[in-house]
């Protein structure tokens, strides 16, 4: 005789079993976000993306980004929550998911331009302020950045993104 007491019973018992490989797969990778360094740049995932005035939804939104791949900087983590820094100085605290570890810089000043090699030569393309791209790699005076199909270098006082002394080997 089929009773639907004791299925059910052993339905709730095999569901939380089912979910514990994946419950798994999510601790290493918040294990590694824990030993990231701090601070460090990232962008944002989303074209929306709430600055809240601290680690929480019952703070207050204090700005709306709405431009993904814009570069950040995290300069705190609490729990699920990373309190940023943009390029303006704007601090405020976004929730992690919300983030990506692709590095991007943004231009500053003026037009600058992008040329065939780190020290120089050819001119690949013109980028104006504001514009954001792809980090690709850097070097101690330029970084090797992409953006529309175009890929050059540009000094590194001309991008916010990254750390003066920072060596990125290819992104």
């Amino acid at each position: 005789m089929f009773r639907l007491d004791r299925c059910l019973r052993r339905v709730s018992f095999l569901i939380p079993l089912a979910v514990l490989p994946f419950l798994a797969l999510q601790v290493p990778a918040q294990a590694e976000d824990a030993k990231l360094p701090v601070p460090r740049f990232v962008s944002l995932d989303s074209n929306l993306v709430n600055l809240r005035a601290g680690p929480g939804k019952e703070y207050p939104i204090l700005w709306v980004y709405q431009r993904k791949g814009l570069p950040v900087e995290i300069i705190q983590e609490f729990d699920t929550w990373r309190r940023i820094r943009d390029r303006d100085g704007t601090i405020g605290w976004v929730q992690g998911n919300l983030l990506s570890g692709k590095r991007t810089v943004q231009i500053i000043g003026k037009q600058r331009a992008m040329t065939r090699d780190a020290h120089g030569g050819n001119t690949v393309a013109y980028v104006d302020p504001g514009v954001v791209a792809r980090l690709v790699k850097c070097d101690d005076s330029a970084c090797r950045i992409e953006v529309q199909g175009y890929d050059g270098w540009v000094p590194r006082g001309e991008i916010w993104g990254t750390y003066p002394d920072e060596k990125l080997q290819g992104n």
